[in-house]
C-alpha cells in the first residue's frame, strides 16, 4: 500500500512513529449541589433497633413529607423493605407533579447522604458513583445493610461505579462545584475511619475522586455527637466563593465555640481561584422553643441542614418563629431565584439530622 503524508496520518487522528495518539486520563468532577439533578434518593426505614416507639411514626411521616416536597420539583426514588413497603405506599399516596418510585432494599438507617454514593461527572461525559465505604460513622452503629446502599444505588443508575481508598460520609465534604471542598477533620483525619492516613493522602484521594484543587479543613470535634462533626451541619456553599456558616447561641452546645471557629477560619479563607469567601451566618433557633415531643439529647437545631433540589430549597423550621423567619428570609436572599420550602421534621431532628442528611442528589449529565 501507497504511505501516506505524515499531514494526512495526523488528521485522522494517528501518530506517524507510534500509532493512534494518546487519551487523556479520566477526570471527574462532584458538580455543586444546585446544579440540575436526575432525581433525588431517600430511604424510607426507622427501625426499632435504632429509633424509639415514639420517633418512629413522626420520622416516617417526615420522610413522607421530605419525600412528597421534593416531587413538585423532580423525581424521587426511596429504598424501602418489604416490611415496611405498604406504610410506605399508603404515606407516598396521591398525585405528585414529578414520580416518586419506591426501590425494594432493605437498610439499617436513613441517612443518604451518609450511606448512598456520591454522584460525580467524568471527563468522558459519564455518570460515576463513588463508594466511600461506609462503616458506621467510625463503627458507631449497625451498618452491615447500609455498607451495601453505595454500590447498589450506582449499579441501579447505571453508572460506573468507584471505591475510594478512603472511609467517608456524604455529609463529611461540601463542595462548590469549581475546585473547592470544606472538610472537617474530626470526621476525616480520623482513626475510626482512615487509621494511618495523613491528611495529605486525605486530600490526594479527595482531589482525585471529586475534581478539587483546594480543601478548607474545619476542626469539627470528635466523639460528641455519631458523626464526629459532620460539615454539611456547619457550612455550606451557597456558590463558588459564597457560603452559609451555622452560629449557635446555645451557650450550654459543645457546637458554640466550634461554629465560632468555624466563621472565623471561613472569612479568613481563599477558594481554590483565590477569591476570599464571603460568609453569611444563620443562628440556630432557641432551644427553648424547640418541641420535645419526640427526644431533644441529639435534636439537629440547625438551618443548615437544607436540601437544593432543581428550582427550590427545601429547608427546616423548629417552631421558633421568630428564627424560623429569619432563617427562611435568609436562604431566600441566598437563593433568589430558588422557591423555599420550609417544613417540619422534628422527628428526624430528635434523632440528630436533617433534610440533608436524609437526601442524596443523583447528578444530571
Amino acid at each position: 500500500m501507497a504511505s501516506l503524508p505524515v499531514g494526512l496520518l495526523l488528521s485522522r487522528g494517528l501518530s506517524a512513529a507510534a500509532g493512534p495518539m494518546p487519551t487523556a486520563p479520566l477526570s471527574l468532577q462532584m458538580p455543586e449541589e444546585g446544579s440540575p439533578h436526575e432525581r433525588t434518593w431517600m430511604s424510607f426505614v426507622a427501625n426499632d433497633s435504632i429509633w424509639s416507639k415514639r420517633q418512629i411514626p413522626e420520622v416516617k411521616r417526615n420522610l413522607a413529607l421530605i419525600a412528597t416536597t421534593i416531587a413538585k420539583y423532580e423525581p424521587v426514588s426511596l429504598l424501602v423493605s418489604p416490611e415496611d413497603y405498604n406504610e410506605a405506599a399508603t404515606l407516598l399516596a396521591g398525585t405528585h407533579k414529578h414520580p416518586i418510585k419506591l426501590v425494594a432494599f432493605s437498610t439499617d438507617d436513613l441517612w443518604l447522604r451518609d450511606t448512598g454514593p456520591t454522584f460525580v461527572k467524568g471527563s468522558d461525559g459519564r455518570k460515576y458513583a463513588i463508594d466511600f465505604n461506609f462503616n458506621g460513622w467510625g463503627y458507631k452503629q449497625e451498618h452491615q445493610l447500609d455498607a451495601k446502599v453505595a454500590r447498589f444505588i450506582g449499579n441501579h443508575t447505571g453508572a460506573t461505579v468507584r471505591s475510594a481508598k478512603l472511609v467517608l460520609e456524604g455529609g463529611c465534604f461540601e463542595v462548590d462545584g469549581a475546585g473547592t471542598a470544606i472538610v472537617t477533620r474530626s470526621c476525616g483525619i480520623n482513626d475510626n475511619r482512615n487509621p494511618g492516613l495523613s491528611q495529605a493522602a486525605i486530600e490526594e484521594e479527595l482531589k482525585t475522586l471529586l475534581g478539587l484543587r483546594k480543601i478548607i479543613w474545619l476542626e469539627g470535634i470528635k466523639g460528641r455527637d455519631i458523626t464526629d462533626g459532620h460539615t454539611d451541619f456547619y457550612a455550606r456553599f451557597i456558590r463558588p466563593g459564597a457560603v452559609m456558616v451555622s452560629r449557635d447561641n446555645d451557650p450550654y452546645s459543645f457546637d458554640y465555640e466550634v461554629t465560632r471557629n468555624n466563621i472565623e477560619v471561613l472569612t479568613n479563607s481563599e477558594d481554590a481561584d483565590g477569591n476570599r469567601l464571603r460568609v453569611t451566618v444563620v443562628a440556630t433557633p432557641d432551644p427553648a422553643r424547640l418541641d420535645k415531643t419526640f427526644g431533644i439529647s441529639d435534636f439537629a437545631a440547625g438551618y443548615i441542614g437544607y436540601y437544593l433540589c432543581n428550582n427550590a430549597v427545601i429547608a427546616q423550621r423548629f417552631g421558633d418563629k421568630q428564627a424560623d423567619a429569619r432563617a427562611r428570609r435568609i436562604l431566600a436572599a441566598a437563593y433568589p431565584d430558588r422557591v423555599i420550602e420550609q417544613i417540619a421534621i422534628n422527628g428526624i431532628a430528635s434523632g440528630g439530622g436533617s433534610i440533608h442528611c436524609a437526601t442524596q442528589q443523583e447528578i444530571r449529565v
